[in-house]
């Protein structure tokens, strides 16, 4: 069976090569400042940039989703940051829009000026209207691993299972299983009897197992996330980049298909590098990427 995916016209998964999706965050509270847009014109610019430097997609956050950070704001002040950016983003590029947000009514109010994916943290738990409103606006989706009540176990094994409860969501939806990809949530698995780090690190050593199981592409976002801090001794996000790079590189040669990151143009060379290596350790032409 292939495992495909189209999102919004961005084909991914087997026979296709890995996909970047460019992130723009309209939330000052978000933990990587770096990423931070305020104002029409810096978001417009902050897009063009991303395109420029080679992204597919451009994944908006209007709310930092960190979860161990207090970033809660109102959910009015959460859709207008998010319209006020897609529209900014649309005007200027031809590219698809992911908005990255857990909230069905700022889900609905994104695809209403444009965005074509939804990028739900939650695994479409945080809210019971989210997969309806997906498939009523025929979107595409990016689905996180999130577990309704934590259970015990292995890392990949809890997230394979909380990935088929979000899938078996969206499918009773009637969201099209053509168009979701899964995201195994580096991260955001916090309250385990695993270190958080490096249960993080067995995700990425498992994406193979995961993707094969699931027979869904896999998007994978490590860019400049705590567990690189943690096992670097790199407290401030700003110097996560090499940890970053090297994270990508592995979990693209481990079968992710998409790549979400801060960082477009170094990213995109970290992952065409763990491509052509992907292909030449399955005995694939390696002719082209």
């Amino acid at each position: 069976m292939r495992i495909y995916a189209k999102l919004a016209g961005v084909e991914v998964g087997d026979g296709c090569s890995v996909k970047i999706v460019g992130v723009i965050n309209v939330s000052p509270e978000s933990f990587y400042k770096g990423s931070v847009k305020t104002g029409r014109d810096e978001v417009a610019r902050a897009a063009l940039q991303l395109a420029e430097e080679g992204a597919n997609i451009i994944d908006i956050g209007a709310k930092s989703t960190a979860p161990y950070l207090d970033t809660g704001i109102p959910l009015e002040e959460e859709a207008r940051r998010m319209v006020e950016a897609v529209k900014a983003v649309k005007d200027v590029v031809d590219k698809p829009v992911s908005a990255d947000t857990t909230s069905s009514i700022v889900a609905e109010r994104a695809l209403s000026v444009g965005a074509e994916i939804i990028n739900d943290v939650s695994g479409l738990k945080g809210d019971p209207r989210m997969a309806r409103v997906v498939a009523d606006h025929h979107a595409a989706l990016i689905i996180s691993a999130r577990e309704a009540i934590p259970t015990r176990g292995m890392p990949v094994t809890r997230v394979i299972a909380a990935l088929k409860e979000s899938l078996q969501m969206a499918s009773l939806a009637g969201v099209e299983e053509e168009a979701i990809v899964v995201d195994p949530a580096i991260g955001f698995f916090r309250h385990t009897e695993h270190p958080w780090y490096l249960w993080d690190c067995e995700i990425i050593v498992g994406l193979k197992r995961i993707r094969e199981e699931l027979k869904r592409p896999i998007c994978i976002g490590v860019s400049r996330k705590s567990f690189i801090g943690a096992l670097l001794g790199r407290e401030k996000p700003e110097e996560r980049l090499y940890g970053s790079l090297s994270s990508t590189a592995i979990a693209v040669y481990n079968g992710a298909d998409l790549v979400r990151t801060h960082d477009v143009a170094a990213t995109l060379d970290a992952v065409r590098m763990a491509e052509f290596l992907r292909k030449a350790s399955l005995g694939t032409s390696i002719n082209h990427i």
